[in-house]
């Protein structure tokens, strides 16, 4: 049987990379995907090519979740995946010292506020369900970024700090309302997006590129979307359902401690 037979999942940040592969990867378990982005374009695209349904989010408009929950105020599943780094348009500051209060409230609004309107949608839509027996499972994409400091994008790594500490306070409050609705969090460190394309380039010296950018990974090498894929599906199914408030890392062993062995 499939994990997610029939359950209605909704997936922010959809039309591209890790959102996209999570999208595929619920439909292969059965499951009744809605994937939303902002960019309308690129999202209606991918919801054709996958063969789910589309729906227009920006997931710092309290209007626009408001919309989404009229149109499907029931669902199992949320994935709050959309985020930015704040390095789409130019290269700006993002350092302590030198980052503008716009710039930082630009990332918040996205990936911190994003994430406490997707949290407050999925448990006003899921209780329903989960007083009558039924679960729910949230499941908010942090980062890597959000367990170490990261002086260059301090935004960024400061909202996904946030997501880390909303998803256990968002556990928490589910079960004392004793609703069978878990909230964890993922938090993945350098998987191969459309994101590094910039930097990787096509020419001859890819391979060199990709092989100096995860040099101090353990592993040695970027993560695939499928792997985070595999563990939203792990996530949101019952095979997780003794786990909430729980923060699940993807890197390659980057944070376990150093692999070299003490020298002489």
């Amino acid at each position: 049987m499939q994990k997610l037979n029939d359950m209605l999942c909704v997936v922010t940040g959809g039309a591209r990379g890790i959102g996209k592969a999570v999208c595929k990867a619920f439909l292969a378990e059965g499951a009744r995907v809605v994937l939303t982005d902002i960019d309308e374009e690129a999202g209606r695209t991918a919801a054709s090519e996958l063969g789910c349904t589309w729906h227009r989010l920006d997931v710092a408009s309290e209007a626009e979740w408001e919309a989404l929950a009229e149109a499907f105020p029931a669902i199992d599943v949320l994935v709050n995946n959309a985020g930015i780094t704040g390095f789409e348009d130019s290269p700006v500051a993002h350092d302590p010292e030198h980052a503008s209060l716009a710039e930082w409230h630009k990332v918040h609004a996205v990936n911190t506020d994003g994430c406490f309107l997707g949290c407050r949608y999925a448990l006003r839509a899921m209780k329903t369900q989960a007083s009558s027996g039924g679960t729910g499972s949230i499941i908010n994409m942090s980062s890597r970024s959000g367990l170490v400091g990261i002086p260059g994008a301090a935004a960024y790594a400061a909202s996904k700090a946030a997501m880390r500490n909303h998803t256990k306070s968002v556990a928490l409050y589910a079960a004392q309302q004793g609703w069978q609705i878990r909230c964890n969090s993922i938090h993945p460190a350098a998987i191969l997006t459309p994101i590094w394309e910039p930097m990787l380039g096509d020419g001859p010296d890819r391979e060199a590129r990709m092989a100096a950018l995860v040099a101090d990974t353990p592993l040695k090498r970027f993560g695939t979307v499928e792997e985070v894929a595999a563990l939203c599906v792990f996530l949101a199914s019952a095979d997780s359902a003794y786990m909430t408030g729980s923060e699940l890392t993807l890197d390659g062993g980057l944070l376990a401690g150093s692999a070299a062995s003490p020298g002489s």
